[in-house]
């Protein structure tokens, strides 16, 4: 079969996600989720489940819409002009589109770390203080030096950087400074954090790092991940998701994905057939 000609046809109109896309303890639901940009539809009729303290690694080729998903999360898109979305979107049962939520709070509870790493242009020390400065989580300078000590040991950059606290962020090689936006998202109490392929400007040593931290890091959170890669999928998460062309075609354990997958579609990916 020409892969390239008929992945249409193989997914249809009336696709269903295969597999297990709902769980029973979940912090993030979504249900119908579709995305515009304009008159173009880049998401198609979503629906899934993110788990609590779950890592959850979302793959598929370029311009399938697995960004686009992520960037739902926290209302991301909302910053793109003519990005209209459509469905319900819920964070432990409230809804991240409501009228009446306030987007602010809903990025510090639901935190985003970029493609490339994007340290404020202050110093180590303040690009950390600076959302629970803002967001009023701390009264004292003894209370931020706490958090700001606390975010860097969790993202693993404590020991590197604890003597030059005062230096730019901007100073730390691209490793470091993907850590510490990590450390950044950290200090603001989030319960979720979305990476949106948080190594793929990094190289293996740091992208060892961060994998290793994610694991650390999803006793205490929940993980939403995109990676282009399929090894740190099958490294990382708990579960993967795989999309195509702006639809959902699969989610399940992530071994299973890998190994025996459910759609003839995520066979193809995965053994490099197309993508």
């Amino acid at each position: 079969m020409n892969m390239a000609t008929n992945t249409a046809e193989t997914i249809g109109d009336n696709h269903q996600t295969v597999g297990t896309p709902f769980v029973d303890n979940a912090k993030l639901s979504m249900r119908n989720v579709n995305v515009f940009y304009g008159e173009k539809q880049a998401i198609f009729d979503v629906g899934m489940d993110i788990g609590t303290n779950e890592v959850m690694a979302m793959i598929g080729p370029s311009g399938c819409g697995k960004s686009t998903f992520l960037r739902c999360l926290n209302r991301m898109n909302d910053t793109i002009e003519g990005c209209r979305v459509e469905g319900d979107l819920n964070l432990e049962g409230e809804d991240i589109y409501g009228a009446k939520l306030d987007v602010v709070p809903l990025r510090a509870r639901v935190g985003i770390v970029f493609q490339k790493p994007n340290p404020f242009p202050k110093s180590i020390y303040d690009n950390i203080a600076y959302g629970p400065r803002i967001h009023g989580l701390v009264s004292k300078r003894t209370e931020l030096d706490e958090i700001v000590e606390t975010s860097l040991q969790k993202a693993g950059l404590w020991n590197e950087v604890k003597d030059r606290l005062d230096a730019p962020g901007t100073g730390l090689s691209g490793g470091q400074q993907q850590r510490l936006c990590i450390a950044r998202t950290i200090a603001v109490s989030p319960e979720v954090i979305l990476m949106d392929e948080p190594c793929s400007a990094l190289d293996p040593i740091a992208t060892a790092k961060i994998e290793e931290l994610i694991a650390e890091l999803s006793e205490n959170y929940t993980i939403a991940i995109v990676t282009h890669s399929m090894q740190q999928a099958a490294r990382v998460s708990n579960r993967t998701a795989y999309f195509h062309l702006g639809k959902l075609i699969e989610v399940n354990e992530t071994e299973k994905v890998f190994t025996n997958p459910d759609h003839q579609l995520t066979e193809a990916y995965i053994t490099g057939r197309f993508g």
